[in-house]
């Protein structure tokens, strides 16, 4: 998967009754081939992927399309990606609702 379907398809992965009260504008700007930029609103329950960044974010992810590849499809520790800076994450708090809000793809 690249990182573009991994964004794509984050409507799928939505946990309804972690999300329910939940909402926020995440924005993520990954480079390379693979990646793009991407808004993904979480209101209401849903979950909403635009393709672009729109909005005044919650948090703004960024990182190479590769790095944010190896650590969603668990090549990487995720938290180490995050420490060794590869993926930024502006609002650490909103960050870890979000994580919560989906199922792992493994689990998807």
């Amino acid at each position: 998967m690249t990182a573009r379907e991994i964004i794509l398809a984050l409507p799928t992965r939505l946990k309804q009754d972690e999300a329910g009260d939940q909402s926020g504008v995440f924005q993520f700007k990954l480079e390379g081939e693979t990646g793009g930029e991407f808004t993904v609103t979480v209101a209401d329950g849903k979950c909403d992927v635009q393709e672009g960044l729109q909005g005044e974010p919650s948090c703004v992810i960024t990182a190479l399309a590769t790095d944010f590849e190896d650590a969603e499809l668990g090549r990487t520790n995720k938290q180490m990606a995050v420490m060794m800076g590869k993926i930024k994450i502006s609002n650490l708090g909103a960050m870890l609702k979000f994580i919560g809000m989906f199922k792992d793809i493994e689990a998807a």
